[in-house]
């Protein structure tokens, strides 16, 4: 069975954590992906920890599996035309870039400038706000993005506005706002050519995709007039919808928000008197529960409500760590931890691709690779003969 994007072929000049998520998500479908590094500024993801015993960091790794490596000065002509000659001789006719606007132009490589060579060419910027605007210029990282978007306006607690909030444990502008927004716009301009022949040019901004995903807080303010606070909502804190500490100071997730849950919920713990029929969501409804609550579920380690909710179908979960994530039932049956080659004849265990299609599975062909790696085999499909080669390592125009 082909893989569903076999089809697709694409030069990657992002780095960090964004853009290669979302080639990843790609290659992991089947898309032939090159990375393009420039060897003067290499992916500090390559730099974080933990390393595999050849060197190489497991986050890298993992972003940039199935993926070949070329080490490219991309401010030296030669290499402006190798990139041309990957787009018009071996039809690499869609670029992710993850540079500030204008950056890839005044190297020669900007949409407007390839696509004289390739009209049909997608060209998607992954950026923190974009290609307009009076931000387009402006550094950010995912904790900037979040906190204009409002989102971190109402998260926390609301007794601790002394102590604001730590970052939140994964990078939700990164992936969400940016990484995926990025392949479903990668995507939609794909299936837009293959009706059209148009190429495009995709403007992704992190900041754009984590304030559409503000959804609960924008609209409560453009309809409601009214800003979210912590634990004003029901479901950030102001209701029962919450995570509660154990005897064994480990934590339970409780999701009991439809009737028949939270009066399963009530049953289960003893406390069938919490249980109102017809009671809404109003957060003036429900925290004058939660306290009982806490007391109950603080009554008991973790492990007796782990037992007693596993039999129970009430929306009830322990918070596992990763360890226990990993080793979880339902993470195993679902094949999402995997075994990657590494190139050196060991593999790595890594997080399998969460998109499963019938008559599909995912070859997982090598994990990410050191800068350049595959550089002389790329250049000698191109054409290059072996002085031309030699010549463009030694003038440093390819590395690796």
């Amino acid at each position: 069975m082909t893989a569903p994007l076999a089809h697709l072929k694409i030069l990657d000049f992002s780095t960090l954590l964004p853009g290669p998520y979302a080639t990843m998500m790609l290659a992991d479908l089947g898309a032939e992906i090159i990375r393009i590094e420039a060897p003067n500024r290499p992916d500090l993801t390559r730099l974080l920890p933990p390393h595999s015993l050849d060197g190489q960091s497991a986050q890298h790794a993992l972003l940039n599996r199935n993926k070949r490596s070329l080490g490219l000065n991309l401010k030296a002509p030669a290499a402006v035309a190798i990139v041309q000659k990957l787009i018009v001789e071996q039809g690499y006719d869609i670029i992710v870039e993850q540079f500030r606007p204008g950056v890839m132009a005044r190297l020669g490589v900007g949409y407007e400038q390839l696509k004289e060579l390739c009209p049909g060419l997608i060209f998607c910027s992954l950026t923190g706000y974009g290609q307009t605007g009076p931000y387009k210029d402006r550094a950010g990282h995912d904790v900037n993005y979040l906190a204009l978007s409002g989102l971190l306006s109402f998260y926390g607690r609301s007794h601790s506005s002394t102590h604001p909030p730590p970052p939140l444990p994964m990078q939700v502008a990164d992936i969400g706002g940016g990484s995926l927004h990025l392949v479903i716009g990668l995507l939609a301009a794909v299936i837009r050519r293959s009706q059209t022949g148009e190429g495009a040019q995709v403007d992704i901004s992190m900041h754009d995709g984590a304030l559409a995903w503000n959804i609960f807080g924008l609209t409560q303010q453009l309809v409601g007039g009214e800003n979210l606070t912590p634990e004003s909502h029901s479901l950030n804190g102001g209701s029962f919808y919450d995570i509660y500490e154990t005897k064994d100071g480990r934590f339970l997730s409780v999701g009991a928000l439809e009737p028949k849950f939270w009066q399963g919920f009530c049953q289960a713990i003893g406390r069938e008197d919490l249980f109102v029929p017809g009671l809404n969501f109003e957060v003036t409804n429900q925290q004058r529960f939660k306290a009982e609550i806490r007391q109950v579920i603080q009554s008991q380690p973790l492990a007796h409500w782990r037992d007693l909710f596993a039999q129970l179908d009430v929306c009830v979960e322990p918070v596992l760590t990763s360890e226990e994530a990993i080793h979880h039932p339902q993470t195993q049956a679902r094949n999402m931890i995997i075994e990657v080659p590494t190139g050196n004849g060991r593999s790595q265990q890594q997080v399998a691709s969460p998109i499963k299609l019938s008559d599909h599975t995912p070859a997982y062909g090598f994990s990410g690779v050191p800068l350049g790696q595959h550089g002389r085999e790329i250049l000698q499909q191109l054409g290059y003969a072996y002085d031309e080669i030699q010549a463009l390592y030694a003038q440093d125009v390819v590395a690796g």
